[in-house]
């Protein structure tokens, strides 16, 4: 019968913002020795001796990464890799097998896993695969975080104060705005001014950037909004557009 392993039902380490390192493999005295190992750089660690029980258990909202085993008693970690997306799981995988080959590695690799260990492996290479993997988490996490952010601020902003954000991230004057939205100079600017400040955005160098981030190409948007504007204006967007492809 088999022992399922302390730390699958505990966790260690410091504080609540510790990053993890979540084990999958069905030998327990290789669940034994990445526990002690990832304990002893005073990160936490989950061990499981399946991916259903790994599945299962609620992972932490921080940092982590999977070091996965190839073979596993009725599963294959190379085919759980394959369905890992569908279950949510975007951490950083490591593989570790015990009979690996060139084929094997780079079925893995290809698939998307971090590094790939054969068995033995020298625990200071361990313990680089994992905190690059968890410093990998940590900007994806981050990346996630504030474009979320973006997203949510461009959500507050109301139908005009979109029209305008995508005029004047284009490259508009307040007056072509105006003229083109047919509003007032004085309107355009208040919902100028509301769309800098929904949007956190500190000068117009950096609305663009979260427009570009939400999609709001320039070139796209410029496409859009150039055949509604009057003749003379065509000309001014346009060099505003050169010249900001010119700096990118």
């Amino acid at each position: 019968m088999n022992s399922v392993p302390q730390s699958t039902s505990r966790d260690t380490g410091p504080d609540e913002h510790t990053p993890v390192v979540y084990v999958v493999d069905d030998d327990e005295s290789i669940r034994f020795t990445l526990q002690s190992l990832v304990r002893s750089v005073r990160l936490r660690v989950q061990t499981f001796d399946s991916p259903a029980e790994f599945l299962a258990f609620p992972k932490y909202d921080v940092p982590s990464c999977l070091i996965l085993d190839v073979r596993l008693r009725g599963a294959s970690g190379l085919a759980f890799q394959a369905d890992v997306a569908r279950y949510g799981v975007r951490m950083p995988i490591l593989f570790m097998t015990a009979y690996g080959d060139i084929e094997m590695t780079v079925k893995a690799m290809k698939a998307g896993a971090l590094d790939f260990f054969e068995k033995p492996f020298r625990d200071q290479d361990m313990l680089d695969a994992i905190a690059d993997a968890l410093k990998r988490d940590a900007a994806r996490r981050a990346s996630e975080a504030a474009l979320a952010l973006v997203l949510s601020s461009y959500e507050s902003l109301n139908v005009r104060e979109k029209d305008v954000m995508q005029r004047v991230v284009a490259g508009m004057l307040n007056k072509q705005i105006a003229y083109d939205m047919n509003l007032s100079e004085v309107t355009v600017k208040i919902y100028r001014g509301q769309v800098m400040r929904k949007m956190a955005s500190r000068n117009l160098p950096d609305l663009v950037r979260k427009a570009e981030v939400l999609g709001i190409g320039i070139a796209c948007v410029a496409s859009t909004i150039l055949p509604s504007l009057a003749p003379d204006s065509i000309g001014r967007v346009a060099t505003a557009l050169t010249a900001h492809q010119g700096t990118a």
